[in-house]
């Protein structure tokens, strides 16, 4: 079994959808193809302004209007005259509605209510592609996500149960292939359920994990990873120009580069495919024929050239203590309790005898919540709108030429891998 993975940008559209359709029918074979498909385009984004207490009822009501409306149009084009689609399309928007209007609208709930509805991107996005796959003749199975992806109640970054995922995975794949029939599992990424049996997340661009945990639990024979760029680039294009596609690349390294914000493959995705041996693909949806990157086994990187990161919208917060302690472990442990419930990821951290600094993605509605909580004990300055520049293989010249007349707000260099906190 293989397992494709396509993300918002690549079904953003009828026709994307439509190139999609042709990408899955090429490689159909005689054995499963599970397909995990995120949510269209950027509908998450959409869903998250309708989180109650986000966004006031004039917005809500626009955003809601706005995402029915795409997905019906969508719908329309691939499938012209479907009335269950449009059902379809209504049920999951009704069940959306009913949960929006019983989840509570305060900080402490935020995370819970979340999940429950920014789920329906997916829900809905392979609810119609489902449809249309069956249309074209591929017999195609809709799988439920939230029935074989089991996490922990930790919303927003649901930790993974991996026996129970594991047996709930192989119970539905034996019954999936006893019939005989199916051609391709479709299912969402991004999602699963808790141990509450509520909806739950598993962060961000994580349709990309949802199909590690599948190739794990199923000893995959690979993932392949559709994106909008011919592979593993060197630099994102969108801040430099001349790129370079990297043809192989280690787990470690990949593993590395995730954790730095290389916004090609999501932070958890690598390590479940090297504990099984199983080599990811990187693909160009925009050109299917050609030949990608892999991920895996492999020595080295190849061709061996420095990396970078870029991660916007970064905020810098400087924490020292309000009575006469220093920043030891007994602060830090406080500071990272915190970061801990808040589900905050440490991009970068320095500190000294009295200080401690942490750059982190300035996600307001949480960053908020967090230096009001350290307020309580430390005192708390912070910096918004940085920028974080992390080089892989740097060398002083490209450092400096990135930093250029800029002002450092922080810096960190390793053996081989170069930080700068930049206004």
């Amino acid at each position: 079994m293989r397992v494709f993975k396509f993300g918002g940008a690549s079904v953003n559209s009828a026709e994307a959808v439509d190139n999609m359709a042709s990408i899955v029918q090429r490689h159909l074979g005689d054995e499963l193809l599970a397909v995990v498909v995120s949510a269209m385009g950027k509908t998450t984004n959409k869903l998250e302004r309708l989180v109650p207490g986000v966004a006031d009822k004039g917005e809500q009501l626009a955003v809601r209007q706005e995402v029915e409306a795409y997905h019906r149009d969508i719908a329309s084009v691939l499938l012209p005259g479907d009335e269950t689609v449009q059902g379809d399309i209504s049920r999951l928007l009704g069940e959306m509605d009913r949960l929006r209007h019983e989840l509570p609208a305060d900080v402490e709930h935020y995370n819970y209510a979340y999940d429950q509805v920014v789920s329906y991107g997916e829900l809905l996005s392979t609810t119609i592609i489902a449809t249309y796959l069956n249309r074209l003749g591929v017999n195609t199975q809709w799988v439920d996500a939230r029935q074989v992806v089991m996490t922990d109640s930790h919303h927003r970054e649901g930790r993974v149960d991996w026996e129970a995922t594991r047996d709930a995975c192989r119970t539905l794949w034996s019954e999936i292939e006893s019939r005989g029939t199916t051609q391709v599992v479709l299912t969402q990424g991004f999602i699963g359920r808790a141990a509450d049996g509520s909806q739950s997340t598993l962060g961000r661009e994580g349709s990309d994990y949802t199909a590690a945990i599948l190739a794990y639990c199923l000893d995959a024979e690979s993932v392949t990873i559709w994106k909008d760029v011919p592979g593993f680039l060197n630099a994102d294009p969108k801040y430099f120009a001349d790129t370079i596609k990297i043809a192989h690349i280690p787990y470690n390294e990949a593993i590395e580069l995730a954790y730095y914000g290389a916004s090609v493959i999501h932070p958890k995705t690598v390590k479940p495919l090297q504990n099984k041996g199983v080599p990811l693909y990187i693909r160009s949806f925009l050109q299917p024929t050609s030949e990608g990157s892999a991920v895996g086994d492999f020595a080295t990187i190849e061709p061996e050239t420095p990396l970078y990161i870029v991660k916007e919208n970064q905020i810098l917060l400087s924490i020292t203590p309000r009575d006469f302690s220093f920043i030891a472990e007994d602060n830090l442990q406080t500071i990272f309790g915190e970061l801990n419930e808040m589900g905050i990821k440490a991009n970068l951290m320095q500190n000294s005898a009295l200080s401690f600094s942490i750059c982190i993605d300035d996600w307001q509605e949480r960053t908020d919540v967090l230096i009001e909580r350290l307020r309580r004990l430390f005192r708390v300055r912070y910096n918004r709108g940085l920028r974080l520049i992390t080089i892989r293989y740097y060398t002083d010249e490209a450092v400096e030429r990135l930093i250029a007349d800029r002002p450092v707000l922080l810096e960190q260099r390793s053996r081989q891998t170069a930080q700068v906190v930049v206004g």
